[in-house]
C-alpha cells in the first residue's frame, strides 16, 4: 500500500474538500513511522525562500526516504538563477507561435504540469518536465532583439523567453486555488491507480518497451522472465509502453527496454528519473557515450582499448579520400556517429564510391567516423554488468551480408548464435571488453568486438543490448535476469531504499 501526504501552509484552503492534508509542523512531529509504507510528498508550501517551511519540508521528506514533489534539488535549481537575473529562465518550444492578441509580459500558471491558457500548453509541459513542481508561475516576455516586430501582423516563432518560478498553493490568486486543488486531485489519482492489490513488494520498477519496434532489446518472453526475475528479489515490475515524467514517483527503478538514443524521449526520461532519485538503466550517462560513436572512438584511443585503425572526417575531397585509402586500405567501413542495430554503418569495396558516399553521410552529420575493415566470420558479444561479464555470444554474420543485421526496406534478417559460459571465452576478448565497458560506465553493455587470430578488436559499447530468450540465456537461463534484477537491488539496497 502506497501514501501520498500533502502539506500545506494553509489547511483552510481544503475546508470544503475531502482531500485530507496536514501543515508543516505535523508533518515535522509525525513522521517517519514505525513500518510505514511507501510514502509520497506533496509539498504545497512556498519554497521560494531559503531555510523556509516548505524548503524544510523537501528536505526532510529525503532525509526520511520520502519521494517528494518538489525535491530540493528543483527548490535549489529554481531559486539559484545561475545567470543572476532573477526569475529562471527556460526557452520557448522549438516550434511555439506567439498567438495572436497577447500582450507582453504575460503571466500564468502551471499546476501539476498543466495549464488551462489553451495556447501556452506545451510550454506548460516544457516547464514541469524542467522543473517538476506543483505550482509554477511562468511569465512569458518579448525578447529585446523582436520589440521592433511586436506591431507587425507576422506571427513570430521563439520571440520571447518565459521566466519560471515556484509559488505555494496560498500565494496563488484566490480565483485560481480551487482549479489547482482539482488538479490536485487528478494527479494524485492518476499517479497512484496502477497500484496492485495483492503481495507486498519492496520496491516498484517500471519497464519501459516500444512495441512496435521493429527490433526491440527483448522479446516477450524475455520481458516476461524480467518481471518473475524482478519478483524474486523484492520488485513489483510493471511493463509500460508509455511513461511520463510525471508517473516516475510511483517508481524506485526504471529499466529500458527501448531503443536508446540521445534527441529521445529515452534519454529524456532517463535525465527525469535520474532527478527522482530512481535507480536506472540505462543511465544518462551510458546513454550518451554509447550512442556517439565519436566518443566511444576517441575515448578508446585515449584508454589504450584496442579498436580498428579509425579516422574522424568533417570534409571530403580526393586529398582526404586518398589519404584515408593509403592509411586504412579497402574495403572501408563509415558509420554515422549516432547508430544502432547496423543501421547507418556502410561498407564502401571500390575506391570510386567513397567520396559519394562520404558527402551523402556529412550532409547529415557533422562527422562521420571511417574504419579500416575487418573481417571475421562472426563477432563477440560480452554482455557487461557493473564492470563484470554476465554472458557472452557469438553473433555470425547475415546470410550473404557482412554485418550481423541485414535491413532490407522493412524487414531485417540476421545470423546464427552461440552462447557460451564466459569462462570459455578467450582470455584477450574478455580483458578488452572489461577495458571498453570501463570507458564507459557501470552500467548494462553489450561489448562487440572483433578477433582475427592473436588480435582482437572492440567495434563499439552498446547500452541497452539485446536480450532475448533463447539466445542471450541459452546458457545461464533465468539465472541472467536474476543477476540484472538484482543489480538493481543492490543498488537501492546501496542507498538505504
Amino acid at each position: 500500500m502506497h501514501n501520498t501526504l500533502i502539506v500545506t501552509d494553509d489547511i483552510a484552503l481544503f475546508s470544503d474538500t475531502d482531500i485530507p492534508v496536514m501543515s508543516f509542523d505535523d508533518y515535522l512531529a509525525d513522521f517517519p513511522k514505525l513500518n510505514e509504507p511507501k510514502t509520497r510528498v506533496i509539498n504545497l508550501c512556498d519554497t521560494n525562500k531559503y531555510l523556509s517551511q516548505g524548503y524544510y519540508c523537501s528536505l526532510l521528506a529525503q532525509a526520511r526516504s520520502h519521494r517528494v514533489l518538489p525535491s530540493v534539488n528543483t527548490i535549489n535549481d529554481l531559486r539559484l538563477d545561475p545567470t543572476g537575473k532573477g526569475a529562471v529562465r527556460i526557452s520557448l518550444p522549438e516550434k511555439f507561435v506567439m498567438p495572436e492578441k497577447v500582450s507582453l509580459p504575460t503571466t500564468f500558471y502551471v499546476f501539476f504540469g498543466r495549464s488551462n491558457a489553451r495556447h501556452f500548453k506545451e510550454i506548460a509541459t516544457k516547464a514541469f518536465n524542467q522543473y517538476p513542481c506543483p505550482i509554477l508561475q511562468l511569465t512569458l516576455h518579448l525578447a529585446q532583439e523582436s520589440e521592433s516586430n511586436a506591431k507587425s501582423n507576422v506571427k513570430h516563432h521563439n520571440i520571447g523567453f518565459v521566466e519560471c518560478e515556484a509559488i505555494g498553493l496560498s500565494q496563488l490568486p484566490q480565483e485560481l486555488q480551487s482549479d489547482c486543488i482539482e488538479e490536485l486531485r487528478t494527479y494524485t489519482t492518476r499517479q497512484w491507480q496502477d497500484v496492485r492489490k495483492g503481495k507486498h513488494m519492496r520496491w516498484d520498477m517500471a519497464i519501459l518497451v516500444n512495441p512496435d519496434e521493429p527490433t526491440p532489446p527483448s522479446d516477450e518472453k524475455a520481458l516476461k522472465n524480467f518481471v518473475k526475475a524482478a519478483e524474486k528479489v523484492g520488485f513489483h515490475a510493471q511493463i509500460v509502453n508509455h511513461l511520463t515524467p510525471q508517473d516516475l514517483g510511483h517508481f524506485d527503478a526504471l529499466f529500458i527496454r527501448e531503443t536508446t538514443a540521445i534527441d529521445h524521449h529515452t534519454y529524456r526520461l532517463a535525465r527525469s528519473a535520474e532527478r527522482e532519485g530512481l535507480v536506472v538503466i540505462d543511465d544518462t550517462e551510458s546513454i550518451l557515450r554509447c550512442c556517439n560513436k565519436v566518443f566511444l572512438q576517441d575515448a578508446f584511443t585515449y584508454q589504450k582499448v584496442p579498436a580498428p585503425r579509425s579516422e574522424l572526417i568533417s570534409e571530403v575531397n580526393d586529398e582526404i579520400c586518398n589519404k584515408l585509402i593509403e592509411d586504412l586500405g579497402m574495403p572501408l567501413v563509415l558509420k554515422l556517429p549516432e547508430s544502432s542495430f547496423s543501421r547507418g554503418v556502410y561498407k564502401v569495396e571500390e575506391p570510386r564510391d567513397l567520396s559519394a558516399k562520404l558527402k551523402e553521410m556529412l550532409a547529415g552529420s557533422a562527422l562521420v567516423l571511417v574504419q579500416e575493415y575487418v573481417f571475421t566470420e562472426f563477432d563477440w558479444r560480452i554482455g557487461m554488468l557493473g564492470g563484470k561479464p554476465i554472458y557472452a555470444c557469438k553473433y555470425f554474420m547475415a546470410r550473404n551480408h557482412w554485418q550481423i543485421y541485414h535491413h532490407k526496406g522493412d524487414t531485417v534478417s540476421s545470423g546464427g548464435f552461440t552462447t557460451m559460459p564466459t569462462f570459455e571465452v578467450p582470455k584477450p576478448v574478455i580483458q578488452a571488453a572489461i577495458k571498453a565497458a570501463k570507458v564507459v560506465g557501470n552500467g548494462l553493455y553489450g561489448v562487440d568486438i572483433k578477433q582475427s587470430g592473436n588480435k582482437v578488436y572492440v567495434i563499439e559499447v552498446n547500452d541497452n543490448p539485446s536480450i532475448d530468450a533463447g539466445v542471450e540465456d541459452d546458457y545461464l537461463g533465468k539465472e541472467l535476469y536474476q543477476l540484472i534484477m538484482q543489480e538493481f537491488a543492490n543498488r537501492l539496497e546501496q542507498r538505504g531504499r
